[in-house]
């Protein structure tokens, strides 16, 4: 797994009501990008991207815009050891 980067990200503006996170789950999927995203109750939406680095930066770059009627303020990164996530998925 030593090809594969982990992007623990938290995404800050008019980003839950919008679709935010089945377009991030639609477009991590596309690129074979693994992990997850949900809604978090302070109105931010976070997510792990975990793949190829060049999938994941694009991914981590997908976040500034989102979905269509998305409005981001911020985007905050950590990367961290990848964990062998599989799939991408929707958290509750």
């Amino acid at each position: 797994m030593s090809d594969r980067t982990r992007a623990h990200v938290f995404v800050s503006g008019k980003v839950q009501g919008v679709f935010y996170r089945a377009n991030t789950r639609d477009t991590a999927r596309e690129k074979g990008v693994d992990g997850w995203v949900r809604n978090l109750d302070d109105g931010r939406v976070e997510a792990i991207f975990e793949g190829e680095e060049s999938a994941v930066e694009s991914m981590v770059e997908w976040c500034h815009e989102g979905s269509p009627a998305a409005r981001v303020e911020d985007v905050e990164v950590d990367y961290e050891d990848p964990e062998g996530e599989d799939g991408f998925r929707v958290r509750r």
